[in-house]
């Protein structure tokens, strides 16, 4: 793609200055990347794919549920029982570097085939770049990606050039492909450019890709403040529900907890709680409402206030939203996955959701008026024990709460089987 800007063409001048990866940079990749295989004979035998080292290894069940480490060159290994001899598999890795005055995110895909008793052969390609302005503006130079007869969506073209390319976020829920590809392990070294170290950056992501993190940290000095106040909770709480979108609607009480050194130990609650203030017009620049000695009793408290508050209207209005709800989310109907104790299935209906939130006594129940938002339950032997909120822009759990808003303690197994299972959602949100 022709650069079709100033700003494209300063960044296409400046990529030719970029200095190609260094051999200490792959190997560390293959050193820190690859999940390496322990195969294991059905007689105990253990060989390393790594280094070909050999050894009689313990029981079945020891080596499948205790960490293993090859004796030898100390990798650890993931144990594998089969009777496969040849093992493969593509990893990815981020660079992160300045050029130019721009910073740049480089991410290589490194493959690996093992055959056991052998030595594994590697093999390495830079599929993508991201350059980034201090202003926020970026664009991204990528391989050529195959599209057709393949679900993937990282199917790389190696052998084509790393060239700009354009990225296709025009749809409805602006999904950007190149987005979606993951990070893998980051380079340890790190090149900032003087306008993101002076933000307070410390190689801590919070949960968000690098490309988001950086761009909202240049561009919007409050993100700076949350790092440098220590208010990092919250900074990933908000950009998980989208910055620019919710920002504006909690700085004005931020900066009162930060005026009194308030601590905020649950920032998805105290998110939840400020909106309940807002709906209720209470004064959102007072320390009395925004600074509560127990936060999780007067959210539970104004949760009570605001259900009563609701449940005529909500009943009266029921009918009329229920058509509104099925036409944006009767895709995702019938959708139930499971890890043979947990069940999680889509919530249905307006109803649903509200009677969830009166079951659970949490503030769900308000959440069906969420477009961007897909509401599941999670069930233990039909008994319901947390409901989750998936970002459909950011596909991955944004919540996941029990009742009374406490984490249960198959709080982790449920967050990882929605995580484990956000392809059935993406592949019904792009169908």
């Amino acid at each position: 793609m022709k650069p079709k800007n100033k700003f494209q063409q300063r960044v296409v001048e400046a990529s030719k200055k970029l200095p190609k990866l260094t051999k200490e940079q792959i190997q560390w990749g293959y050193d820190n990347t690859i999940e390496h295989i322990g195969h294991r004979t059905e007689k105990g035998k253990m060989t390393c794919t790594k280094c070909g080292h050999s050894w009689q290894g313990a029981g079945y069940l020891v080596s499948i549920l205790t960490d293993c480490n090859c004796p030898e060159c100390n990798t650890k290994l993931k144990v594998e029982t089969t009777k496969k001899r040849v093992f493969s598999g593509s990893y990815y890795m981020t660079i992160i570097t300045s050029c130019e005055r721009y910073q740049v995110l480089r991410t290589i895909i490194v493959n690996y085939t093992a055959k056991v008793g052998e030595l594994p052969r590697y093999t390495h390609s830079e599929v993508m770049q991201r350059w980034i302005a201090p202003d926020g503006k970026y664009c991204t130079f990528a391989r050529l990606r195959q599209t057709l007869g393949t679900c993937y969506y990282d199917s790389w073209i190696v052998h084509t050039p790393l060239e700009l390319r354009s990225e296709n976020s025009s749809n409805k829920f602006c999904i950007n492909v190149y987005d979606k590809i993951g990070i893998g392990e980051v380079y340890p070294r790190q090149k900032l450019i003087p306008e993101l170290k002076r933000t307070g950056y410390k190689k801590e992501f919070y949960g968000q890709k690098p490309l988001n993190l950086f761009r909202t940290l240049m561009t919007d000095n409050r993100a700076e403040t949350l790092i440098k106040t220590g208010y990092a909770k919250l900074l990933e709480r908000i950009m998980d529900s989208g910055w620019k979108l919710h920002i504006d609607n909690y700085w004005a009480s931020i900066r009162i907890c930060i005026r009194n050194n308030y601590k905020i130990k649950d920032a998805t609650l105290w998110c939840d709680y400020i909106d309940l203030l807002r709906f209720f017009r209470k004064d959102l620049h007072n320390a009395k409402y925004v600074c509560p000695a127990d936060l999780k009793a007067e959210h539970d408290r104004y949760v009570i206030k605001k259900a009563k508050a609701d449940a005529q209207e909500e009943i009266e209005k029921q009918l009329e939203k229920e058509a509104e709800f099925r036409q944006v989310k009767e895709r995702f109907f019938g959708l139930v996955f499971t890890d043979g104790k947990i069940s999680v299935h889509v919530l249905e209906s307006v109803a649903e959701i509200i009677k969830e939130g009166k079951l659970m006594h949490h503030c769900v129940g308000s959440y069906h008026s969420k477009s961007n938002s897909l509401i599941l339950s999670a069930c233990v032997d039909g008994e319901k024990v947390e409901t989750i909120e998936v970002s459909l822009t950011k596909l991955q759990v944004v919540q996941s709460r029990g009742l009374c808003n406490k984490n249960t303690k198959y709080h982790d197994r449920i967050v990882n089987l929605v995580n484990n299972n956000i392809s059935l959602i993406e592949q019904r949100l792009t169908a």
